[in-house]
């Protein structure tokens, strides 16, 4: 039985792997909304904002063996429209609280005889999206941040890797895909004529905090229905 520590459990990509790993593994989740799904859920639950609140409080163990970082935006505007704010609001939600968890639990993942952290990035990281501007720069960030953390951290025996999704049925993506219409429109975008569900993103999320991809550091894995590497 491994300590995982997921931030952002209470929807979408969070919930699924939190949901995966719960009967074989201690689940410490932090998320800012509580909702029933959680509720039903066997893990140690903590309410709370990554971001803007204290997290000193929450008694983690003392070795932690994986850290899956889940939050993420969707902030698509015109790039005069969007603000500085803007820009500062998706970084700190995709990196900064990355950063965050990760400094707080490093003395405890090093503890752990095979540590693996997940974060997460987008396709919009290696495409040219219209409209993309803060969430590509943000991941962009993220990938950078992966890489050095992996190097930095292999002598520790750390795993760093992260997953670039493309548009996945989650709350987050809600309104991209509020009708049968704009569903199939997306899904047409993508080379398999699917888009993706948390579930089958979860799966790539258990297999990194594995002890099956020990081998495995430094890597963004691209589950996006061929998005970012086909064109047909």
């Amino acid at each position: 039985m491994k300590n995982i520590v997921i931030i952002g459990c209470g929807s979408g990509i969070g919930l699924a792997t939190a949901k995966e790993l719960q009967s074989t593994n201690q689940i410490i989740g932090i998320s800012k909304t509580k909702n029933s799904a959680i509720e039903n859920l066997n893990i140690q639950f903590h309410e709370k904002n990554i971001i803007t609140d204290n997290i000193d409080d929450i008694p983690f163990p003392e070795v932690i063996d994986g850290i899956v970082y889940a939050p993420g935006s969707i902030n698509l505007k015109s790039f005069n429209r969007l603000s500085i704010d803007d820009f500062k609001k998706d970084f700190e939600i995709n990196v900064l609280g990355a950063i965050k968890i990760i400094q707080k639990l490093l003395p405890n993942l090093k503890k752990s005889d095979n540590a693996s952290i997940v974060l997460f990035s987008s396709v919009a990281a290696k495409m040219g999206m219209p409209f993309h501007a803060s969430i590509s720069a943000s991941k962009n960030a993220v990938e950078g941040l992966v890489k050095s953390l992996a190097a930095e951290f292999s002598a520790q025996k750390i795993r760093v890797n992260a997953i670039a999704p493309s548009l996945t049925e989650t709350k987050l993506a809600n309104q991209l895909l509020s009708t049968p219409e704009k569903k199939e429109a997306a899904s047409k975008r993508h080379p398999l004529q699917k888009i993706g569900n948390p579930e089958e993103i979860a799966k790539m999320v258990i297999f990194l905090l594995s002890d099956s991809s020990s081998w495995i550091t430094g890597q963004i894995f691209a589950i996006d229905g061929g998005m970012s590497t086909i064109k047909l």
